[in-house]
């Protein structure tokens, strides 16, 4: 049995699927289901069960688990507005430590979403603590859970890959609210009517010209994919395309594809700064060096797709 958390969210219902395309449909799903809409991004699946998240710690902490293959952690608090410390620790630490401690007993292979933000005002994307400067509790939270991955490494038991994921988009991200990709915000402005919005100028970039590395969804699953066929990789990875794009180029891609829009300009809000981060580039040296060695899509390349994907009927 492979188990997914995260799994009705938006990485982990893509994980889920591709599980599904290799045959595999032993798979136990684990989410935080008080968003009932989620449950969209699961039925096109085949899954085992679907366990609530805390039902599922209750037991991994009594080791209560049948067989596990391997566990693929993707859930998370990913809101980056989250202020509420305690909640977002116990989300991004603790659950993600009682997860690795099971692994570890079981000798089962962890991998597990981090994310870019743990280098937050860093002006270098590589896997160093000389570049992990966080600019919120989130992107602390993950640096925190790192860290404790790294102390343990040498002495593990198991398999334990943590993923950096840069700016990922694509279908399933429908129930992120604010938190969904800029492509999917800007399709739905354009559904309703003719402007798409990005922030002014800020950081001394041009209005729009803020730039991150935006990386297909598809791409992020094949690299959590690759891991689970090389157990005997671990580590923590940079997930992106090592090609910083502007928030211009997302707007131009899906203007392409409706075929009419404009773009206007906002002014930058005052409660993200200090705390946005207006240039991220992957550094994929050390993926490429564990021995990945796929190509990742560009913003013109994934976004098309996408649009293609968000203009089907359901």
């Amino acid at each position: 049995m492979l188990v997914v958390t995260g799994a009705a969210g938006f990485i982990g219902s893509n994980l889920v699927r591709a599980l599904n395309e290799r045959g595999r449909e032993d798979v136990l799903a684990v989410d935080d289901m008080t968003d009932g809409r989620k449950f969209r991004n699961l039925v096109n699946c085949e899954i085992e069960d679907l366990l609530d998240r805390d039902e599922f710690l209750e037991l991994v902490e009594s080791d209560a688990l049948g067989d596990v293959e391997a566990v693929l952690h993707q859930g998370a608090c990913s809101n980056t507005m989250e202020w509420d410390g305690r909640f977002v620790l116990r989300m991004n630490h603790a659950y993600p430590r009682a997860l690795l401690a099971f692994c570890d007993r079981r000798q089962v292979p962890f991998i597990y979403a981090s994310s870019a933000a743990v280098y937050g005002g860093s002006s270098e994307f590589r896997v160093d603590p000389a570049c992990e400067k966080p600019l919120n509790m989130y992107g602390y939270s993950k640096l925190l859970f790192d860290r404790h991955v790294r102390r343990r490494l040498d002495r593990l038991h198991c398999q334990v890959a943590g993923l950096r994921y840069f700016n990922v988009y694509g279908p399933g991200e429908q129930h992120k609210g604010e938190m969904a990709s800029v492509a999917y915000k800007q399709y739905m402005q354009l559904r309703e009517g003719d402007v798409v919005r990005l922030f002014e100028g800020s950081d001394g970039h041009a209005d729009g010209e803020q730039k991150r590395d935006f990386v297909w969804v598809g791409d992020v699953v094949a690299v959590n994919l690759w891991l689970l066929d090389h157990p005997e990789v671990s580590g923590i990875f940079n997930v992106g395309t090592g090609r910083a794009q502007s928030f211009n180029d997302v707007a131009r891609a899906v203007i392409a594809h409706h075929g009419r829009g404009r773009i206007e300009y906002a002014p930058f809000p005052e409660a993200l700064r200090g705390s946005y981060q207006s240039f991220t580039q992957a550094d994929l040296v050390g993926l490429r060096a564990a021995g990945y060695e796929a190509s990742f899509r560009t913003v013109e390349e994934g976004v098309a797709q996408y649009m293609k994907q968000l203009d089907e009927p359901g």
